[in-house]
């Protein structure tokens, strides 16, 4: 028997590129209809994420135009991986598996093939990996990647140099809705929920018309947002940063007994004053990075709804 297959597209503000990209998502799914791999329930699902543009005007059109296309809208603008999370508990009780993208046509939409392949081969959640990152600047290249080795080390199971893209099976999305975090990072929960994985490579292309919805301090924020909900880690360093800047305090105030012990003079009251600034510094870090904690344990108790649903294409009502 056939599987069907959901494409979950987050959309915000991309009234530029959605009519270009959408038809190579049709094309992809019907090709992979009349290669037998996916059932004719199959579907395009595009979940606007509170878009300020034609965004949804285009996601109604385009349902209307093929039964293929279908289409939520957020009651808000509540981010890419809330929007993602909308798309994948929308569509999972409606089919076998789901691969997300994104919807500007950087990731290359022919790695489906191999990820459905994967999948009938027997792995309930694929994952693609950008094998090269050419079309990113230097910069970008070097924080992402870093970034990636940072959450290794600090314990996190993450996919190095995977973004959204993958797919993932409806076996495993129940899974998944258990998991009620409010603070989302999807590429690295994923992974908590086990079962057989495996990897699909492709390159990452130019995106093909409108701008980036993730400028630097956007990028910024994920790493963080990724760092503070997969590992404890900087708490523990804290501790350790704590327990050295005692060792130093007390180095320092040993030395300068002997200077005083020996003759010598203290050399005025300067370098109290940086030590001062320099520790004050340090436990304001530290009180900053505690307090990034306590507020996502506030947001988990508050416990409030990771996405609303205020309209559906009319196929879906």
């Amino acid at each position: 028997m056939m599987k069907t297959l959901y494409i979950i597209i987050p959309c915000y503000n991309e009234e530029k590129v959605l009519p270009l990209t959408a038809p190579m998502f049709l094309k992809k799914i019907n090709q992979l209809q009349e290669e037998g791999l996916i059932s004719d329930n199959s579907r395009i699902l595009f979940i606007d994420d509170g878009s300020r543009d034609d965004t949804w005007s285009i996601i109604q059109s385009l349902a209307k135009e093929d039964v293929h296309y279908t289409g939520i809208r957020q009651s808000r603008n509540r981010g890419h991986q809330n929007a993602v999370l909308a798309g994948l508990m929308e569509a999972k009780d409606k089919c076998d598996i789901t691969i997300s993208i994104d919807c500007d046509g950087q990731d290359d939409i022919n790695a489906m093939d191999d990820m459905v392949q994967a999948y009938l081969d027997g792995c309930e959640v694929v994952y693609g990996v950008r094998k090269e990152r050419k079309t990113d600047t230097f910069f970008k290249r070097f924080t992402a990647e870093s970034f990636y080795k940072v959450l290794k080390w600090m314990g996190a199971d993450v996919v190095f140099n995977h973004a959204d893209y993958r797919l993932i099976s409806s076996r495993v999305l129940n899974e998944f809705a258990n998991f009620k975090e409010v603070n989302l990072y999807l590429r690295g929960m994923v992974p908590l929920v086990g079962f057989k994985s495996t990897s699909v490579y492709y390159a990452r292309h130019e995106r093909l018309a409108g701008e980036s919805h993730y400028p630097l301090k956007k990028m910024l924020a994920l790493a963080f947002e990724g760092i503070t909900s997969l590992s404890t880690k900087p708490l523990k360093m804290i501790t350790i940063l704590g327990i050295g800047v005692v060792f130093l305090s007390l180095l320092a105030a040993f030395i300068t007994l002997l200077v005083l012990l020996f003759g010598g003079a203290a050399g005025g009251i300067w370098w109290l004053a940086l030590l001062i600034a320099f520790f004050a510094g340090v436990q304001i870090i530290c009180t900053g990075l505690v307090g990034s904690y306590v507020g996502k344990a506030y947001m988990e108790v508050k416990a409030r709804p990771r996405y609303i649903i205020s309209e559906r294409t009319k196929e879906n009502e």
